[in-house]
């Protein structure tokens, strides 16, 4: 895990506020919020895989939005009382990278919604 000073290297000012300091990037405004395509989103840190595209729905919020990780044992969940209310914070257990939050009105089969700031993935497009 590196420090801020490293971080700050590494990332952008806004995906260091995003990721590092439990930001939130505007709405209707990230690169993911209407990609359709295919491929395995990854950490923006870190590059663990988290989500897949067959997973991506429009949930009309402006932010990613998946109804499953790829894989729940990369995902951390945190109790989140920023704002005047409570929330669940979703973060990459690998590097401890805040990625959104998740929200239980989802589509079937998991009736979640895994509301992710684009700025804190990065598509690997399928086939490249």
């Amino acid at each position: 895990m590196y420090d801020d000073e490293r971080w700050r290297g590494k990332l952008t000012p806004e995906e260091f506020h995003v990721c590092r300091q439990k930001g939130t990037e505007r709405p209707f405004s990230g690169e993911y919020w209407n990609c359709t395509k295919e491929g395995v989103y990854r950490c923006r840190c870190c590059g663990e895989k988290l989500f897949l595209s067959d997973s991506k729905f429009d949930a009309g919020c402006g932010w990613p939005s998946f109804f499953q990780p790829a894989d729940v044992k990369l995902i951390g969940e945190v109790q989140d009382g920023s704002l005047g209310m409570m929330r669940t914070e979703v973060i990459c257990k690998a590097c401890g990278a805040h990625l959104g939050h998740v929200f239980e009105d989802g589509p079937a089969p998991t009736g979640l919604r895994y509301c992710i700031n684009s700025v804190s993935i990065k598509l690997e497009e399928a086939g490249h």
